[in-house]
């Protein structure tokens, strides 16, 4: 199948073809000809598989035919462009990388299109906004920021879209959406898509999309087969310097490495750093100017470890992003198979290494269970675990939307470690198994 079979108008053919678009990805082959159908969708597909694109064309194009079958020509002209499409997101970073994609389809499409999200001032949003907007991508707090003053009407909305519905409920949004839901028009066409299915998302499509039709390009709650995932049994307050040391004696150059808690998250990029391996955190207490920064450092080279939490690292769409590190395991299998999927996109093969202690080990056996698969171990020689070591039971956050601000235990003092990762004060480490490249 082309894009040419796809119906896409030949503007929006143009933009995809520059973009190196060659043939559409699986959500893409079925989850269009859906959309352009008028129907609702629900759809379960991984992050990396193109789903931005699976759902943004068909927008564009939808759009473009409401145009040649506008006929109150009078109200263009007067300026005044009722809000066409609404795309509602998680995060800010996910929010902002489905603007970016948007603008590239459109490029050569006379439409608007504008990204809201907080961490910014609201007062530039609410000019962009008052000059006219067609296709708006929000995060879901700061949309009902500008509701509340009055800088937007959801009444003229055609298409809602909900991405990554999973991690809006996970983030504690659903009255948030509900909120927003309450002021959109009834007749509407709604898309919703999820790398996973709970109960809790069956409710909420149950009561916002009506008679959808169903798109599945995985199996439910899996990992991408491109992704190469690996288990490394430590002692937790080794965990930093063994980090410290597979990615210097492994030359990795890109490392997304995620952590439970803002805290931690802190202070492994400043241990890393200390270890002459330069890093930087992503969290939520950033201000977004930073984060911005520490995103572009990370994908120019000049850092070569983000640290990130959940909530930062959701939507960060990296390209060839070589590998994952699960510092500390997360406290929902899921989130596992989010975390993971930020690399092994778009057909690029990726590798996933978690460091599991001792406390960990209920976590582990969730997801692979969740994943229906047994992950191989690797050890390295001088970091073996201690036997004698006993499990302790790792504090839940209060809320899974606000991580806690105590750091954990995991990182505590150690060795310190060229830039080469290697332990200055003592013989090298050699690994017993070959280790990832």
């Amino acid at each position: 199948m082309s894009f040419d079979s796809l119906g896409l108008d030949a503007e929006i053919l143009k933009a995809i073809q520059e973009q190196n678009y060659t043939a559409p990805t699986p959500i893409q082959q079925q989850a269009i000809p859906v959309i352009l159908s008028g129907k609702d969708l629900m759809a379960s597909a991984q992050t990396g598989t193109g789903k931005t694109a699976g759902f943004g064309l068909p927008i564009l194009q939808k759009w473009v035919e409401q145009q040649a079958q506008a006929t109150n020509k009078l109200e263009a002209k007067k300026g005044k462009r009722p809000l066409y499409a609404l795309i509602l997101a998680p995060t800010r970073e996910l929010a902002a990388q489905i603007g970016e994609n948007i603008r590239e389809y459109s490029r050569y499409l006379p439409i608007r299109s504008l990204v809201v999200f907080g961490g910014v001032s609201i007062n530039p949003q609410m000019m962009k906004l008052r000059g006219g907007v067609d296709v708006l991508i929000a995060t879901p707090g700061r949309l009902l920021d500008l509701v509340q003053q009055n800088a937007v009407d959801l009444s003229t909305i055609k298409m809602l879209v909900l991405d990554e519905a999973d991690r809006m409920l996970d983030m504690g949004f659903i009255h948030d959406i509900r909120r927003v839901i309450a002021k959109l028009p009834k007749k509407r066409q709604n898309l919703m898509f999820s790398a996973t299915f709970s109960d809790e998302i069956k409710v909420l499509a149950q009561s916002i999309l009506h008679a959808p039709e169903l798109v599945a390009v995985a199996k439910t709650n899996s990992a991408s087969e491109q992704i190469t995932q690996y288990v490394h049994r430590v002692d937790k307050r080794r965990k930093r310097e063994l980090l410290s040391y597979l990615i210097g004696k492994n030359q990795w150059q890109q490392v997304l490495v995620f952590t439970r808690t803002k805290y931690g998250a802190n202070h492994l990029a400043e241990q890393l750093t200390k270890d002459g391996i330069k890093a930087a955190a992503i969290h939520g207490n950033k201000s977004q100017g930073a984060r911005t920064k520490a995103l572009a450092d990370f994908k120019s080279g000049q850092i070569r470890a983000l640290v990130a939490t959940d909530i930062a690292a959701r939507g960060l769409d990296i390209e060839l992003l070589p590998y994952v590190v699960n510092y500390e395991l997360p406290q929902v299998a899921e989130d596992y198979v989010h975390r993971i999927g930020r690399t092994g996109r778009a057909q690029n093969e990726g590798q996933a290494i978690s460091l599991v202690c001792i406390d960990e080990l209920p976590q582990l056996k969730a997801i692979e269970k969740l994943i229906k698969k047994t992950i191989p171990e690797l050890t390295t020689q001088g970091f073996e675990v201690d036997p004698k070591i006993k499990a302790e039971p790792i504090k839940k956050s209060s809320q899974r939307r606000v991580p806690p601000k105590r750091g954990s235990a995991n990182s505590s003092r150690s060795p310190q470690f060229n830039q080469n990762g290697v332990k200055s004060s003592s013989r090298h480490n050699h690994t017993k198994n070959k280790q990832p490249n």
